[in-house]
């Protein structure tokens, strides 16, 4: 069947069911040296001697990834040697953390790394420091910050996402040696150690995701017109998590006055309404209508649920029954543009993407890519659709692609967190029409579930039939 084909439905759907008494899942120390093993193995393939890993409050995962910690209000960079050995290069309030590191690390003060004008007492360059952290004149270095370069410059290997003043001390300390860049080691989506996940990653993940979707959905079944953006951002309560995107409880036009945060702005019945909450492990996000039906919709836009919510569900059920271990990013990218023309909805950017401690991380999802969905890859559904005049439609949610292996060792380790994905894949199928492939493991309590009129709380979408008729 022709996936356009494929009826969307608006009625009456039983709600999803949220998580009581969610508990974190902590990393093991099995887990800690895997994940220093995977990145001093991709170390020797490329050979390189000593791997400096950037961070800081905004853009901490990859120095996360081996640390277990980010650097908070400093800068910080991690040095690692193939052979696993490590130093920390910390600022003034972050030197304590070098005690309580998911590594075993030397620690190297850097005062240049604190705040403006605390004590600095610098007796060393840069350069200097980087050379007491171990690296040395004539070494293959390779700096990670955050992002990668995937421009169509000849050579993207000498384009740094990282301070100046830490380039030039590394390139100094490296003398006739070699710098380029590493993020890829990390966050390459057909390659990068953090792009899959082993079972204790996917349920200390899966708490993240399952508590920020059951945030957005207690906030969207509490709002109601006359309430402050401030009022019903107040059940988006996250229980002191860090969130990994900025929360967003907007009511009509978003962003007046350059403010980006919840405000004391009262909701109306047909504005347009937006609500979104990521914490480490997934995001969740939504955008609909203030209003409990057609009735309530301005003239311009009464044809919403038609013209956008529809099409767009539409895709997002394509995008959840078709998702699979061996399908390319490419033919994902394909089936959603013929599914939701890029022409017609304009979207641009990926429709899905990998996610972990940052809400986007990665993506193998673009025209023409041809890598693969691999288990333990951890993937957000995110369509952005617009079309001049109307509100958005949006629900995002993430998903773990898991093997028969991983599905496994999930259910013998982490029994309570195997019984909220087979919850979550049963509503998916039987409420919403929704049929997973075996692999899909649904991250948050309402992944699929979409109202287009919010304050009508019994009625959803969902898909007429069996939904896999459309892989």
């Amino acid at each position: 069947m022709d996936p356009k084909d494929i009826e969307v439905v608006y009625g009456t759907v039983a709600p999803p069911e949220t998580s009581v008494g969610l508990v974190p899942v902590d990393l093991t120390a099995d887990t800690w040296n895997e994940r220093l093993h995977k990145i001093c193995s991709r170390m020797k393939e490329e050979g390189l001697d000593a791997l400096a890993v950037y961070g800081d409050r905004e853009h901490g995962g990859n120095f996360a990834y081996l640390t277990g910690f980010e650097p908070r209000f400093e800068e910080a960079v991690l040095v690692l040697k193939q052979d696993g050995q490590a130093v920390l290069m910390l600022g003034n309030e972050n030197r304590k953390m070098r005690a309580h590191s998911a590594i075993r690390a030397d620690l190297v003060h850097v005062p240049y790394f604190s705040l403006p004008n605390q004590p600095m007492g610098n007796d060393k360059d840069m350069a200097g420091l980087f050379a007491d952290a171990g690296i040395e004149a004539g070494m293959a270095v390779g700096l990670a910050g955050w992002k990668m370069f995937t421009s169509q410059l000849e050579d993207n290997s000498q384009l740094f996402d990282v301070p100046c003043f830490i380039v030039d001390g590394i390139k100094t300390a490296a003398g006739h040696g070699t710098l380029k860049a590493a993020s890829h080691l990390f966050i390459h989506p057909g390659h990068g150690a953090r792009t899959t996940v082993n079972a204790n990653e996917a349920a200390h993940y899966e708490f993240g995701s399952a508590l920020a979707s059951d945030c957005v959905y207690q906030a969207m079944d509490r709002l109601a017109p006359g309430m402050t953006e401030m009022e019903v951002a107040g059940y988006m309560c996250s229980l002191g998590q860090p969130v990994s995107v900025t929360t967003i409880c907007a009511t009509g036009e978003r962003f007046q006055g350059a403010v980006v945060f919840p405000r004391n702005k009262k909701i109306r019945v047909g504005d347009k309404f937006s609500l979104t909450m990521g914490l480490r492990g997934g995001l969740s996000s939504r955008a609909a209508y203030v209003a409990a039906g057609e009735e309530d919709m301005e003239d311009g836009v009464k044809d919403y649920v038609d013209v956008m919510a529809k099409p767009y569900y539409r895709a997002a059920a394509c995008w959840y029954g078709n998702i699979k271990i061996g399908m390319t990013g490419g033919e994902m990218y394909e089936r959603i543009d013929s599914v939701l023309p890029r022409d017609e909805f304009a979207w641009s950017l990926n429709p899905g993407h990998l996610t972990a401690d940052e809400e986007w991380m990665s993506s193998p999802i673009y025209s023409g890519s041809d890598i693969q969905f691999r288990s333990g890859m951890m993937l957000q559904m995110d369509i952005i659709p617009g079309k001049a005049g109307y509100g958005g439609a949006g629900a995002e949610d993430g998903i773990v692609l898991a093997d028969e292996a991983l599905r496994e060792k999930i259910q013998a380790d982490y029994p309570e967190t195997w019984k909220r994905f087979e919850r979550r894949r049963r509503y998916m199928e039987r409420e919403l029409g929704i049929a997973l492939g075996p692999e899909a493991l649904p991250m948050s309590d309402i992944a699929g579930y979409m109202r287009p009129y919010l304050l009508n709380r019994g009625c959803a979408f969902k898909i007429a039939g069996r939904q896999d008729t459309m892989i």
